[in-house]
């Protein structure tokens, strides 16, 4: 019983493995169509082979959009910082150009000056309520500064200097309110026309060159400069340019308008004049106790 039972399964494994024969070579065979298991295999087989391809498909694209998406927002952080860098070390390098042009020029006014010694600063500070005031410099007791020295830039007188520590000095500009601020003047093309520069007019932006003569032939366009007298500011330094002439409110005097030499909204490099001579007080040069034709002793 055992033998036959064994004989009928040898029989089955031969014949099943005939019809696997049968089949594998009927499929390895060249033919245009599929039978209908075969068809029906792979029917289900590509459906589940979309199922999963599509969905992983999507995902794959959003991955990589969002990738690419990364990367562009991390190139476009690089080129910006790059612009930053690049509009920064232009800024600097203007900033350098405008700095050595203004020193270039003070040097040039440094030939100039007489019995002065030029000691160069640069603004470090400036209060916004006092604008058209006071300017801060980095220069101080220790550089050689002190009260009343003269300031100026390249074009022309500023101001003087009114408070000094170890470091810094105050300047006052002569833009400033102050009543008893006054420079003696003249006219650069005939020294013998002076007049004290006395008050701003803030809503014209210019000087008032006061107590000229009423005979004194002066015309608009003519340049006022320092008299020298007083003994603070040296002589000829440009204040600015006549814009109008007309008298005073009593009529007795003249007075004109004087458009500064220097724009003093943007002060930056400037130039103190050190006495090397001792200092003359009072008026223009007269005894000592005389209010100063120029304010210098009086704040």
């Amino acid at each position: 019983m055992p033998s036959l039972f064994s004989a009928k399964r040898l029989i089955v494994l031969l014949v099943g493995m005939i019809v696997l024969v049968v089949l594998i070579s009927f499929t390895l065979r060249g033919r245009d169509n599929a039978n209908p298991a075969e068809s029906l295999i792979k029917d289900v087989v590509g459906f589940g082979q979309s199922l999963v391809a599509k969905p992983t498909h999507f995902v794959v694209e959003r991955y990589k959009n969002v990738e690419d998406f990364l990367h562009t927002y991390e190139e476009n952080e690089r080129l910006k910082a790059r612009i930053q860098d690049y509009a920064a070390v232009q800024a600097e390098v203007q900033q350098l150009q405008q700095e050595n042009a203004e020193l270039k020029e003070l040097a040039e006014v440094q030939e100039d000056l007489s019995d002065y010694e030029p000691i160069r600063a640069t603004v470090i500070a400036r209060n916004p309520e006092q604008w058209d005031e006071k300017i801060i410099l980095d220069r101080g007791k220790l550089h050689g500064v002190s009260a009343n020295m003269a300031v100026m830039t390249a074009q022309g007188l500023i101001g003087k200097v009114t408070l000094v520590t170890n470091r810094t000095a105050t300047v006052e500009l002569v833009t400033t309110q102050n009543p008893n601020n006054r420079i003696s003047a003249f006219v650069a093309e005939d020294e013998t026309i002076f007049g004290l520069i006395e008050g701003y007019d803030e809503e014209r932006r210019e000087l008032i060159l006061r107590r000229l003569d009423t005979n004194a032939k002066i015309e608009k366009g003519q340049k006022i400069t320092t008299s020298g007298l007083g003994g603070i500011f040296p002589k000829g330094i440009y204040i600015g340019e006549v814009t109008e002439v007309t008298s005073d409110d009593h009529g007795l005097t003249k007075l004109a308008y004087v458009k500064p030499a220097d724009d003093f909204l943007t002060l930056n490099q400037v130039m103190i004049a050190a006495r090397t001579v001792p200092m003359v007080s009072g008026e223009d040069g007269t005894a000592e106790g005389e209010e100063a034709a120029e304010g210098e002793d009086s704040e």
